[in-house]
């Protein structure tokens, strides 16, 4: 095991990791810029390095100052969260040649998954159904309308190297789909520094699942059943849920199946998730994130395992703690991404937090690095915290998280607890009837 592990992150998910290096006795370290001199994780770590000033690209995505870190305080290994640098191949090979083990798969791994193109390719190799569209990269409208044909409009060019709904055009028609595959281009490129898109079919009403997996690197690979990410705005996920309203126990241990055995057959090590696209019963992979998810929470919730401790132990060459038999699923989970944003126009609110109090009771679970009097920097994503509620099942969930949200206070900014206590009274909320584009549809209602 580790003797100590220094956190390439911040806010929440620094906090996160530094829990569980507490739990299982290692030593921790932080880097944190000037910004975050007074946040929760650099006060509870053993040790706290400063690695720059506010803007990300001089503290938390400089890989030298980081690395710098571990050599002054002695750290064998790197804990990157998510963001950041958690999914950057260089960093991991960078640390490997320091001897510094870095918390996650290898660069190699990082880097096939990191290309979209390459991912889909890989998925299809191993087994894991995709969605219909062209082979590689998409170069001339000559190419693309060929493709489109074949493949039926509507069609969506996404950028081969990006995420986040940047460089993601659709096209209804064939005469939408010169200028969708221009502007799509053109905004990969700005994004990411590369242009290269490819060309999906475009599914009309599907929900968002993804699959945890877990890898030894040893060719063993598990899976902790699934999530349903489907209520997002602008392909950012606001609500997720475990397991998914629209699965039943046959389709989940089938396409776990698939990805737990994908995951054995790569050789993977650590903490995954294989994305989809689910509609008529039919999954098609989307991605694969290389790291930890924002949303790990409620899949942790309804099995009962420390998914950090399971990366911290697959890391230090332990091996994983379960086999497949081993993890059963209980109850149901939901969590709410509390944002220091508008709750309606999703402008962000930064400031300084008058009142902050959290809900409590059995089945609640609050990840936040806030408190009151805390100033919420400009410079990083408004993420302030998770509401994450367990229940025997999904009704009991929905009322747990009702009274969780009436009790959670949080004064000086604004935050979307609002819209939460708006979604948890809807209908098709209440029933798990929505896909990808509800919560768009009901904001453009709601204006």
């Amino acid at each position: 095991m580790f003797q100590k592990i220094l956190i390439a992150n911040r806010g929440e998910i620094a906090l996160r990791v530094l829990r569980a290096c507490k739990e299982l006795g290692i030593q921790t370290v932080v880097v944190h810029s000037t910004a975050d001199a007074d946040a929760m994780h650099v006060r509870l770590a053993d040790e706290s390095v400063c690695i720059g000033p506010p803007p990300s690209r001089d503290s938390y995505l400089n890989i030298h100052q980081i690395v710098a870190a571990c050599e002054i305080t002695g750290a064998d290994a790197v804990h990157p969260g998510y963001g950041f640098l958690s999914e950057n191949a260089k960093f991991a090979d960078i640390l490997a040649a320091h001897n510094i083990t870095f918390i996650g798969p290898t660069g190699d791994h990082i880097r096939i998954m990191g290309d979209k193109i390459e991912a889909k390719r890989t998925a299809k190799r191993l087994g894991i159904p995709v969605v219909p569209g062209s082979d590689g990269a998409v170069t001339d409208q000559k190419e693309a309308r060929r493709i489109a044909a074949e493949i039926g409009y509507p069609v969506i060019i996404k950028a081969s190297a990006g995420g986040g709904g940047r460089g993601m055009k659709v096209a209804l028609t064939e005469a939408d789909l010169e200028v969708a595959l221009q502007t799509a281009s053109t905004e990969a490129g700005a994004a990411f520094g590369d242009d290269a898109v490819y060309i999906e079919k475009y599914l009309e009403k599907p929900r968002h699942i993804e699959v945890q997996v877990f890898g030894d690197g040893f060719g063993h690979g598990v899976h902790f059943g699934e999530r349903d990410c489907s209520l997002q705005r602008r392909h950012q996920k606001v609500w997720e849920e475990a397991p998914s309203p629209a699965l039943n126990a046959e389709e989940r241990a089938h396409i776990g199946g698939i990805c737990a055995k994908a995951i054995a057959d790569l050789g993977y090590s650590g903490a995954g998730t294989i994305e989809f696209l689910y509609e008529n019963g039919e999954f098609y992979f989307i991605e694969m994130n290389t790291r930890l998810q924002v949303e790990h929470p409620v899949t942790e919730a309804i099995t009962g395992i420390d998914l950090v401790h399971e990366q911290i132990r697959v890391a230090s060459g332990g091996g994983l703690s379960v086999k497949q038999e081993d993890i059963k699923f209980n109850g149901h989970a939901i969590e709410c991404r509390i944002n220091a944003e508008d709750p309606r126009t999703f402008t962000p609110s930064p400031g300084t937090i008058t009142h902050f109090h959290t809900p409590g009771g059995l089945g609640i679970r609050v990840d936040s690095g806030v408190y009151s009097g805390y100033k919420i920097p400009p410079y990083y994503d408004s993420l302030i915290g998770k509401l994450i509620v367990h229940g025997r099942n999904r009704v009991e969930c929905m009322m747990r998280l009702r009274r969780a949200l009436d009790e959670f206070v949080v004064d000086g900014i604004k935050t979307t607890l609002p819209l939460f206590r708006d979604l948890v009274g809807n209908a098709d909320i209440a029933n798990g009837d929505y896909d990808i584009h509800w919560l768009e549809k009901y904001l453009a209602k709601e204006e």
